[in-house]
Parts: structure tokens; sequence; C-alpha cells
């Protein structure tokens, strides 16, 4: 999830959340010199679009049909200017700093800014082509150095103390305490009382970043669409469904090469090929090229940036006064501590290492059977235990997809959200969107027919768009100024079918559907005040709590009895199909928990070495050996790839988020199934007043033991993934 934050959350940029790497671009800024953007025109504000303020229905919605790459520069400089004009305002208030005349202020500073910023990151995320991708290489480090501009404002700062260390703020209700706490802690960590000269230091730090953050996902963008497989002959396609082969005829002739297949170097084309092909030529290949991302040894290879980074944000951490970088991100994070996080990772690691080497010998065992006489090697792994899963289970996730319509699912999660969350979907068509392929939905409360925000939906694969999924708030729910309601996206990488043709997608893809539409019902049910605290700006091992939970409902009998329809004959999925799901549910968990924690694992360990100089490869190796990691198994995100953590300083030693929060969720939902079930409106009715509407105004910590009545402990966790349970602590004697 990637938050760019200036002041206030009236200047809250693009908000992303979701289980997604950043914006994936092409050129690889340290190690060639790039050109500028071409000089926009001069032009008066008011000849701008981009810089009027949202209009029409819903409460006004994002010009999309006004957006041209060359009118962003020059919108993104006047919003900056405008917004410098309004906090000049703020600092040169002669009267006492108080709640209203600077925590309020500073608000409603900054939301011209934030529009075109959002327009700018949508452009990032999902229309980047070379001329947007010139700008962005620009405009990176001039954002960056505004950005600390505002937070190195020591008037500005001086007023936010004054009202944070006045003896009454005792007196402002809890949420405005909780919003001075956010601001004031907000520009300490960013530098506010350094002296002049360690501000400097700090400002050139963050621009240098924003510069590499950039060309790190572009080079990765660039290896997504630069290296792709092409299949020329029914030999090449041995194994694979009609819905994978499908997919790779569309991407074929998106690129010019109709009556080939093409797979495509994104998660979604490479799992399901790596799943079904019997061409363990092919498998390799398509492996390859996807781990290798941004770790090819040419231009666009990403090494060299990683130790940079790591050097820079080292210094920084030093420079602001903690030990790494790691102890400066999770400082405000549920966790606290690195060590805390690490305990964590290290009571699931063996456990799921443990499982892994269980799996493989499964999978060596058909392999053998069937007289492969191979070892496994990672382009195996998915393949065998598709096998396994079949030979255990009776389970074949080919008897599984027909009945996974991307669409029918979508109907389904409409339908959860009007069962837990009291909202209704309705199609609207009166507002522009920024491609063909993206919908859009009305919503609002069911019982008062209340509107409640918008829901955009961009489900497919295209050039100039990032890989993975992830969800934006294009606008906050505030109501400090007056009602204003919440737009929200869901973004995804599904690869389009031929028209009229239903989209099947995996039961993964349908879990990550639920996950990421888990973060946009956060965004829909906020009910705060200011916008800094709305929707989904909590802390980020918190932020995946809403979303993880969520997936619960996919496998819910109501789901899948009404919306897993076949694509051919309509009738829906056989309850033996069910049963047998629900049966495999902890079947490879051990894969999976490896391949996501190796990640979290590194990542952390990368930013607890502080200032050691780092070879990015080198360490991921040594690391791994030492970790232990199952030689068959790779990193879900390796480091040269991994944009959560080096396009940006979102998910920076914090990938460990997902398992913390997944230890909630698991515990949360567990409150589910001890009452009457996963549609209990009760407990719903406490998630929705205690999780998922009241975003940062409290603690996480506060607001979860509101809705459990106590802390979650790991044993939900591991029932979950089938992991042996730990004993639980013994309560503390009163």
């Amino acid at each position: 999830m990637r938050k760019l934050f200036f002041a206030g959350a009236g200047m809250a940029v693009l908000v992303s959340a979701g289980c997604a790497t950043t914006s994936q671009e092409s050129q690889n800024m340290a190690t060639a010199p790039q050109p500028a953007a071409p000089a926009a025109p001069a032009a008066p504000e008011q000849a701008n679009p981009l810089l009027a303020k949202w209009a029409g229905r819903h409460g006004g919605v994002p010009p999309f049909d006004q957006v041209k790459v060359e009118l962003l520069k020059p919108a993104l400089e006047a919003a900056m200017e405008r917004t410098r004009g309004e906090l000049a305002a703020i600092v040169n208030d002669t009267s006492a700093p108080t709640f209203e005349n600077t925590l309020v202020a500073l608000e409603a500073a900054g939301k011209t800014q934030n529009d075109v910023e959002t327009l700018y990151g949508i452009w990032s995320s999902s229309m980047s082509g070379p001329e947007f991708q010139a700008l962005e290489r620009e405009m990176a480090p001039k954002m960056a150095a505004f950005s600390d501009e505002i937070y190195q404002n020591e008037a500005l700062f001086r007023r936010i103390e004054a009202v944070y260390q006045a003896p009454d703020k005792a007196k402002l209700t809890p949420e405005q305490q909780r919003l001075t706490w956010l601001h004031y802690t907000r520009f300490v960590r960013s530098g506010a009382k350094l002296d002049a000269a360690a501000k400097q230091k700090l400002a050139a730090i963050n621009q240098r970043l924003a510069s590499l953050y950039t060309s790190f996902s572009q080079n990765v963008l660039a290896d997504e669409e630069g290296y792709t497989v092409v299949l020329g002959s029914e030999a090449d396609l041995a194994g694979l469904p009609d819905s994978v082969r499908a997919g790779a005829a569309a991407a074929a002739e998106a690129r010019g090469q109709k009556g080939k297949w093409i797979i495509t170097n994104t998660r979604s084309s490479m799992e399901p090929f790596l799943t079904y092909s019997s061409r363990r030529d092919l498998r390799e290949k398509v492996w390859r090229n996807y781990v290798n991302r941004g770790d090819n040894g040419d231009a666009r290879d990403n090494n060299v940036i990683i130790a940079e980074v790591l050097k820079l944000r080292a210094e920084r951490a030093t420079l602001l006064g903690y030990k790494t970088h790691a102890h400066w991100r999770l400082e405000n994070a549920m966790a606290r501590t690195p060590e805390r996080a690490m305990e964590l990772m290290e009571a699931v690691w063996k456990p799921a290492v443990a499982r892994a080497h269980e799996e493989v010998a499964d999978m060596q065992r058909a392999a053998n059977t069937e007289g492969a006489k191979l070892k496994i090697e990672p382009w195996d792994y998915r393949y065998y235990a598709e096998k396994v899963r079949k030979a255990k289970y009776d389970l074949d996730q080919n008897e599984v997809k027909p009945y996974l319509q991307l669409e029918k699912l979508r109907e389904g999660m409409f339908w959860v959200a009007g069962e837990l969350f009291g909202f209704s979907f309705t199609p609207v068509t009166d507002v522009p969107v920024f491609h063909p392929d993206v919908r859009v939905w009305e919503v609002k409360d069911q019982a008062s027919g209340r509107h409640v925000g918008l829901w955009y939906f961009d489900p497919y694969a295209r050039k100039g768009k990032r890989s993975g999924a992830w969800m934006n708030a294009y606008r906050r729910q505030e109501r400090f100024q007056g009602e204003v309601t919440t737009i929200v996206s869901n973004n995804s990488n599904f690869v389009k079918g031929q028209p009229g043709e239903a989209v099947l997608i995996s039961w993964e893809d349908a879990s990550t559907l639920f996950h990421e539409f888990g973060h946009a019902l956060h965004g829909l049910s906020s009910n705060v005040t200011y916008p800094s605290l709305a929707g989904t700006a909590v802390a980020r091992d918190y932020v995946e709590f809403p979303s993880q939970l969520l997936e619960h409902w996919l496998s819910t009998p109501e789901v899948l009895n009404t919306y897993a329809l076949h694509y051919q004959t309509g009738k829906p999925i056989p309850q033996a199909l069910v049963d047998r799901i629900k049966k495999a549910s902890t079947f490879n968990q051990g894969f999976a928990t490896v391949e996501y924690l190796s990640s979290a694992l590194v990542d952390m360990k990368l930013h607890l070495a502080g200032s050691t100089p780092i070879d990015a490869d080198a360490f991921e190796r040594d690391t791994l050996k030492a970790l232990g990691m199952p030689k068959e198994i790779v990193m879900r995100h390796r480091t040269p790839q991994f944009g959560h953590v080096f396009a940006g300083d979102g998910y920076s030693a914090g990938y460990y988020s997902y398992l913390w929060s997944d230890t909630l969720t698991a515990d949360a939902y567990e409150r589910f199934t001890e009452g009457k079930g996963a549609y209990d409106k009760d407990v719903a009715a406490l998630l929705r007043k205690h999780v998922f509407s009241v975003g940062n105004t409290l603690d996480p910590a506060d607001a979860y033991r509101a809705f459990r009545g106590r802390e979650a402990g790991i044993q939900a966790l591991m029932r979950k993934r089938g992991f042996p349970v730990p004993a639980a602590p013994e309560k503390a004697a009163k």
C-alpha cells in the first residue's frame, strides 16, 4: 500500500492499499542519464482543467476525460503553489495557535494538490507510457522536495506543537486529540526538530530516494513488458486448460501475433502456466523470466539501486535519531519494534518450513510414480502440487475454475457487502473513466438510500499498467466542512478474454479479488470527521486486517451456492466439490507461507543491517541459506523486483504486516464462527463499529480489543494454516 502524505489529509495524495507492487516502469536512472519530460507551455491556472474543483454528480468526480500528460506538470506546479499559499495563511495568522486555526486549517489545505496528484498517481499505476514516465522521472524529486518543504516549515511546526502541548488539549474530543497527535508525530518523524544543516541533508536524501524509487519501478515494468514466452504450436500448449489458452491467445493478438499464444511476465499469467503446463522446459523459461525481473545484469538491473536505497535509508534513520530504518518505520505501527515483528515471523517460519518439506516429499513421490525422473525444482512446485491436490483431496483446480466467473464473483462480493455492511451497488455511466475497461458503481446505504460513495473497477491487464492487485482511494470521506463522500477503486490484472466470453479465474485470484474488495469496504465504511484519519489511513500492519478478513467470505456456502456458477451450464458448484475445497483449505500452506514469509524476513533483515553496505543478490542468497529456505521455493517477491519495499517507503521493513494482520484476521473470523456463523448480524455490527468505520481515530490495538473483547493470540492463525497450535499463554492472575 502506498501513501504519499503531505501536511494534511486534505493533502493526502493517492492512497493505495492492497497486495501489490508499486508502479513499475522502464528506464534505469542509476545507470544512464534520462531525458526530462518535454516542457509544457506555460498556461494560466484557469486554462488547465486539472486544477478545477471536481464537478458533476456524486459530490464531484475525477475529470479523467480531461487528463493529458502535458497538463500534469503545470497542474502539479500550480497546485503546489496554491498549497504554499494556504499554509502561509496558517503560519501568518497572528492569533494564538488553536485546534481550529491550525489543525482544522491544515486539514482544509492542499485539496487541489490532492486532486491533481490523484490523477498523476492513477496514470503512474495504470496508464504509464513513455511520455508519462519521462514526466515521472522529472517530478518525483520535485514532489519529494515539496513534501520536505512542508515538514521543515518551522513556523508551521511550532503552531502544531503549541496545540499538541497546550494544557487545554484534554478538552478536545478524542478524535481531535488523535488528529493533533498524528500531525505532531508525523512532523517530528519527518525531521521537523532537526537543525538547518540536518534538514538540508534530509531533503537531499528524500529527493534522491524519490528518483531511485521511480527508476526501480520503471525497470520492473520494462522487464514485465519486455520478457514474454511465445508459444507457436499445439505442442507448446500441452496440459493447459481452455481458459489459459484463451487468455494466452488474447495476449498474443493484443501484441500483433494473432494465431500464436503469449505467456506474459506477470503473476496472473505465470501462475496458471506453471500449474498446468506439462512442458517442463517452458515452465522453467516462464519461471526464470518472472523471478529475474530487475535482475538481468542489464541497464534495467535494480541491484545498484537497492544498495543506494538501503544506504540512504540508513543515513536518514541515523539523522532522525533511530537505530535503523526498521526502528523508524515500526515506531508508530502496531508491532512498535522490529523485535516484536521478528518474534511473530520466527514463530511461524519453522512450522511453515517443516510443512513445505512434507509437501515437497509428496510431490517428489508423485513425480517418481509417473516416471518423470526429475528432482523437484521451483518451476515444478505448482505443477506437482496440483497433482498432489488431486490425489489427496480429489480436487482438481480445473474442476473448480469453470465455476469462478469474474463477473459472478463481483456480484457475490456486492451481496456480501449488503449482508455485512448494508451496502447496495448500482452501475452508473454518467462519470468519466480513464480507460474503457473501467466501470463504476454508486454505493448506497440499503436502509436509508443515503449515498455512500463510488466504486471504480479496473480488472484487466494492459500495457503501461503495473502488475498485481490494489485498492485506491481517489477521495477520502470527511465531514468537518460539510459531508464529503469517498471514491474508491479496485484494480486487478486478469487476462481479458474474447468479447462475450466469461473470464475464469483461479481460486487464489478469487481470494485476492475479495481481499482487495475488503480494502474498498474499509474505505467506504469510513465514518470520521477529519480526512487524515479516514478509511484505510491506519497503521501499516493493521491496514491488511480488514482486507484479509473478507477473504473468508468467498468460501461460505451462501456465496458459492449462488455465485459460483458454471460458465456454460449456469449450474451452481456441486456441494461435493465445495466439501472437497473445504477439506483442502490448508493444502499447500507450507509453500504459501514460506513464499511470503521469506520475503518479509529478508525485507526486515535488510533494514536491520543499518549502514552495512549491501549486495542485494548476495544478501538475499546468504540470508535464505541461514534461514533454511527450501531450495524448491523462491521468495514471493525477490529483492530486485520487490516493489512493495523499493518502489517507495510504503512497505519497507513492513512486509511482515500481512502476517501480523492475518493473526488478527484468523482470530476475528473465529468471533463469527463462535457465534451464529459468517453472517452473524451482531458480530458484523461490532466489526463495522469498531474496525471498518473508525479509521485512525483511535489506536488500532484499542479498536481490535473493542471488537474482540481481548487481544489476538497466535493460536487462531496456526489453526487457519493447519500448523501445530502452541499452547495459549496463561492469563495473569487478577
